[in-house]
């Protein structure tokens, strides 16, 4: 067989095409990766050193601010106040109340269960994930009954409330088998 038929016939040839344009497009693949790597790298850093660049404080707009706890807005956690019509009152961290919102989309749960806002009762605690709106309160899109925590720990001492760790009992990391 003469190598130059080879070369010369219509499948090597389209061999050879196929293989040039898979190559090109895969050259275009990497170059769009090398260009969205460094894109993706420059508003990295220029979001790290914005200050800097802007010729503002060396610490950042926010010094003052990152010691603070905002309040939280998309989602809390904490005891119910008050269940009235859609709306839930629970007390949060540092006993900060806040307003839940419910309508026909929230889902409400307990364990694997679905539940209605009317099965909630006070003093009950949940984990509320939603969104803000303008008055201030989250449209619930998930509530989440926790189960209760127990009273004592495993050697009858008390537990303190969800609300204030530094009430509680010294913690003794010893199990007394013969506690009543």
């Amino acid at each position: 067989m003469d190598i130059n038929k080879i070369f010369q016939s219509k499948s090597f040839q389209a061999i050879i095409i196929i293989l040039g344009i898979l190559i090109i497009v895969l050259l275009i693949f990497k170059a769009g990766m090398i260009v969205g790597g460094k894109k993706a790298d420059f508003s990295c850093h220029w979001n790290d050193n914005y200050q800097r660049n802007f010729a503002g404080p060396k610490e950042g707009f926010l010094k003052g601010f990152r010691d603070r706890d905002f309040m939280e807005a998309n989602g809390i956690f904490g005891q119910i106040l008050k269940v009235e019509g859609n709306s839930i009152v629970i007390k949060g961290r540092n006993d900060i109340e806040k307003v839940i919102s419910t309508d026909d989309k929230t889902v409400i749960k307990s364990f694997d269960q679905t539940i209605k806002i009317s099965d909630l009762k006070i003093d009950e605690v949940i984990v509320v994930i939603g969104d803000p709106n303008s008055q201030g309160q989250i449209e619930a899109r998930l509530i989440r009954l926790m189960p209760q925590p127990p009273k004592n720990n495993l050697n009858g001492q008390p537990l303190a409330p969800i609300d204030s760790p530094d009430k509680a009992a010294p913690f003794d990391n010893t199990l007394n088998i013969n506690a009543k």
